[in-house]
């Protein structure tokens, strides 16, 4: 198991491959640096992880209980807490920062975030329906239609696709490769798009293995 970390999503933009001249769209990752804030082993937690902060807050925005936490650690307040499984993490220490400079040009990752919110949305934005004739005359346009199979069995079945919330749902996208690194800015270009919006939190893990 190899460690992750946490960033944010900055925008998207373009660059160009200087051997073939193509345009390679990439998104702008703030990624780090993050604090290790705790150090979990299977001694005293039940199996081996390091918790890592990210993004230094006022003490005001933070509970008593977070608070008590960091500084029982000697850690500076910050927002955002997560914990990364490793089979050796006492190779960290507390206080060490993790930088965006764990990633090389051409690795693999698996990024993790909050997808963008649409609200409540029909059938055709949501489930990719298709809608009913426009001719003249017709009244089901973007209606749903039948829901169910009549009188037996007089309910609509759990699970049926129909209108509601779309997105703002957790979303990992996997192997996208890292296009380049800048480790003293902590940024890095991750080919493709990626969950969220511009500011979004996102979590950047190696890419897990084929099958596996």
């Amino acid at each position: 198991m190899a460690v992750g970390i946490l960033g944010t999503k900055l925008g998207m933009t373009q660059i160009f491959d200087q051997e073939t001249g193509l345009a390679i769209p990439v998104t702008v990752v703030q990624a780090g640096p993050c604090t290790v804030t705790q150090i979990k082993t299977s001694e005293t937690d039940g199996y081996s992880a390091i918790q890592v902060g990210y993004s230094e807050v006022k003490e005001k925005a933070l509970t008593k209980a977070e608070l008590g936490h960091l500084k029982k650690n000697d850690v500076s307040p910050l927002r955002h807490l997560k914990e990364y499984r490793l089979d050796d993490p006492n190779q960290y220490q507390l206080g060490y920062a993790i930088k965006a400079d764990i990633f090389n040009t051409g690795d693999l990752v698996d990024i993790a975030g909050k997808s963008i919110g649409r609200g409540f949305a029909g059938y055709q934005k949501r489930h990719n329906f298709k809608r009913g004739n426009m001719t003249h005359g017709s009244k089901n346009h973007r209606l749903p239609g039948s829901t169910g199979a009549g009188t037996t069995p007089g309910r609509v079945y759990p699970g049926k696709r129909m209108a509601g919330q779309y997105g703002a749902t957790q979303v990992t996208i996997r192997r996208l490769q890292v296009v380049q690194v800048y480790g003293q800015r902590n940024l890095i270009l991750v080919k493709g798009a990626i969950p969220g919006k511009s500011g979004a939190l996102l979590s950047i893990t190696p890419a897990k293995k084929v099958g596996k």
